[in-house]
């Protein structure tokens, strides 16, 4: 257990005339309030904080951080709150503190939604102040080594967090040291078998691994002595996770991985660092392609060094990673490095040009639909390598790895890429779903008429122009939704004798609105336009509204009498529409269905639904999210197939959770192929039997949630896949 003189010690060490007042005065706090409580493993619960708050000041944090770290459980597990915390420490602690305390006070519906809630909180405070991250870092730290003593689903659980969120973060932070622990104890538990067999591999090998590594860093100090540069030599196995990376992208076991040592050397000034690499590669063979320099094109957290992989002594590939000693600062601590010159401390996201990405995730969190949304586009914002292109004009622009022209115009500007209609690739002429490579020079098309479409989603990388183009094309459907609602609305109140658009201009629709438990007068007719609740069930709820006199002694049925609708010479009764009634309706001229025939509606714009044969050459190119179940008086309610299309990673259970997802929305599959891609994704056709076009979205909506699946969509959407 780590002890508060160890950590005043080591916060002296770093930072010399620091206020140790402070630190004590939160120790004692904490003591006090976590009396008596104990963790899973039988320690006392001050053995908790204290290594959070012993990280911390390795890091070299100040005063204020090491105290959010001692108290940072306080309002969540004991009878402190952020009023006593602000009270007995300051605004500037309480801040940091309430920062990383999870949401307790709300109820959500289920873990998702409050896990996504909680790092969207955190997001939002460390955009004002970093310090909460890496509170919230140094404590997921703690936790992950003490993970034994929790129950094996709740280790999964946390690992896939800390794998999936907390390691990344990190890393786009610049905070190696702490990546690489996150990331090494995520995969203990995440795979255990292969982390062992890993392990023991290490630990049969570690010496003739230690006899290498003495024997490249003695040449290279030869090297430098002999030239008469100065500089410092270290070399290290690559942490457990990094080589299992590694065998995973080039499919090699671990008796075929050659490159798992890796050398670092320090030097003076930027100009040692080119002169150390001549000397390296004029030594030993480098190897085509593996050489990158990150001096000249820094990394989006501020990483600079070079890189270069050597055939080295015994033909053993060695990586070599060369840079100053004020780089090797910023690569082990990253922003964690820029409180050691800073006075007050203090350092915001708009302090550092790096942490653009931040902002943008703070700017645009806003406009997510919902939880899960967020976390999708969060994690798609912090998972990939960078590439860097050029623009016309010369500016660098810095996108994930993989990404499209698509997702250039949406960096450009919103407006870019909303009506980008083509794109060149260094002067040549290419598809929107190129991907693009480092040192592209890419020049956007657009076109004012040109609008996002659904198939855009596949395409794109980049959480912004997935954001955006979900957001349009949530907003055109509803227009489209509300524009029909109105019309179903109006057509069918002129069958009653009742004027839509003058009870709307009236407020009539305000009260029929209410009565429902609809938001708005807007959200209720988008729902006529959806389908989700009939015109005839309004439009009664309405007479009530403007005839309350009769309420109670006969029904809008009664009291008006529409015409008979007949089309096709026959009328609509005999004909129901699942769990609604009294639907203006026709039948179809293309296919004439009659009684016996396996039928399916439409809601026509402007006719109400038109009922057609299922086998109608029509309702294939028919909008599958305006099609209903209907089905002849007498039958039984059927499903009908249709089909989705899944993109996810090909990993361990993949297949089984989302076969599980399915059958949670009691929809049944009754057909399914699945292949594998080159790039270690799975697609997967899946032919399932929905009640309506309401179930299959909702099943893609909960299918898009799971982690391990990248995209989802109608299979008639994904020919261009």
């Amino acid at each position: 257990m780590i002890r508060i003189q160890q950590i005043l010690d080591t916060f002296t060490s770093k930072n010399p005339g620091g206020d140790l007042a402070l630190i004590q005065k939160a120790y004692v706090f904490a003591a006090a309030y976590h009396e008596g409580q104990t963790r899973l493993s039988g320690e006392p619960y001050l053995s908790h904080p204290l290594a959070v708050a012993y990280t911390l000041a390795n890091m070299g944090f100040d005063a204020p951080t090491i105290a959010a770290g001692l108290l940072h459980d306080t309002v969540e597990d004991t009878k402190a709150g952020i009023e006593d915390i602000d009270a007995e420490f300051g605004e500037e602690v309480a801040d940091i503190v309430d920062g990383v305390t999870k949401i307790s006070t709300i109820t959500f519906e289920n873990r998702e939604e409050a896990q996504a809630e909680n790092i969207r909180k955190m997001i939002l405070a460390m955009s004002h102040d970093m310090r909460v991250l890496m509170v919230k870092l140094a404590d997921r730290l703690h936790n992950m080594s003490t993970l034994d003593f929790q129950k094996t689903y709740k280790q999964q659980r946390i690992a896939r967090e800390t794998m999936d969120i907390y390691a990344p973060l990190a890393n786009r932070l610049g905070l190696y040291i702490l990546k690489r622990d996150l990331e090494d104890l995520s995969f203990k538990y995440l795979m255990p078998d292969i982390f062992n067999q890993i392990d023991s591999w290490l630990e049969k090998h570690q010496v003739v691994e230690k006899n290498i590594i003495d024997k490249v860093v003695n040449l290279i100090r030869d090297l430098l002595e002999t030239n008469n540069v100065k500089g410092s030599v270290y070399g290290r196995i690559k942490h457990k996770y990094s080589i299992y990376k590694k065998m995973q992208s080039q499919s090699l076991t671990l008796d075929e991985m050659h490159d798992i040592m890796a050398f670092r050397v320090l030097v003076k000034d930027i100009r040692d660092c080119y002169a150390v690499l001549g000397l390296v590669h004029s030594q030993w063979k480098p190897v085509h392609g593996r050489f990158k320099d990150y001096i000249s094109m820094p990394k989006a957290n501020g990483y600079q060094s070079l890189h270069t992989t050597v055939i080295g002594p015994e033909a053993e590939r060695i990586e070599i990673q060369i840079r100053t000693e004020e780089m090797h600062r910023q690569a082990e601590h990253g922003v964690a490095a820029h409180w050691l010159y800073k006075e007050k401390g203090r350092v915001n996201s708009k302090d550092l040009e790096q942490f653009s990405w931040l902002r943008e995730i703070f700017e645009r969190q806003g406009g997510e639909a919902d939880s899960k949304e967020f976390m999708q586009s969060l994690k798609m914002d912090l998972f990939k390598d960078e590439v860097y292109v050029y623009t016309p004009r010369g500016d660098v622009k810095e996108l994930p790895e993989g990404a499209t022209p698509l997702d250039f115009a949406f960096q450009i500007h919103s407006k870019v890429g909303a009506h980008c209609a083509g794109a060149k690739i260094n002067d040549r002429l290419m598809p929107l779903n190129t991907e693009l490579k480092n040192g592209d020079l890419v020049e956007i098309i657009t076109d004012p008429n040109r609008n996002p479409n659904r198939d855009w989603l596949a395409m794109v990388k980049t959480a912004k122009a997935r954001s955006y183009i979900q957001r349009y094309l949530r907003t055109e459907e509803r227009s489209r939704a509300v524009r029909l609602g109105h019309e179903i609305l109006e057509k069918e109140g002129r069958k009653l004798n009742l004027n839509a658009a003058k009870a709307l201009k009236a407020g009539h629709f305000t009260l029929v609105a209410q009565d429902l438990k609809f938001d708005s007068v807007e959200d209720l007719v988008a729902s006529v336009g959806y389908g989700q609740i009939t015109a005839r069930r309004v439009l009664n709820r309405l007479y009530a509204v403007m005839h309350p006199e009769n309420v109670g002694s006969q029904s809008i049925q009664q009291t008006v009498a529409p015409k008979e609708v007949k089309e096709s010479g026959r009328k609509k009764d005999g004909v129901s529409i699942s769990g609604v009634d009294g639907v203006l309706m026709r039948f179809a001229q293309c296919c004439n269905p009659v009684p016996g025939d396996a039928i399916v509606g439409y809601i026509s714009r402007g006719v109400g639904i038109t009922v057609h044969r299922r086998d109608c050459p029509n309702v294939a190119n028919m909008e599958l999210e305006r099609l209903i179940n209907v089905y002849w008086d007498g039958e039984e309610e059927k499903p009908y197939e249709a089909g989705i299309f899944v993109i996810a990673k090909n990993e361990h259970g993949v297949l089984a959770n989302i076969a599980q997802a399915i059958a949670r929305n009691e929809v049944n599959i009754s057909g399914l192929t699945m292949s594998s891609t080159v790039d270690g994704r799975a697609k997967l056709n899946i032919q399932v039997e929905v009640r309506d076009a309401t179930q299959l979205y909702k099943l893609i909506e909960d299918v898009r949630a799971m982690p391990a699946v990248l995209e989802v969509i109608r299979e008639s959407e994904s020919n261009d896949l």
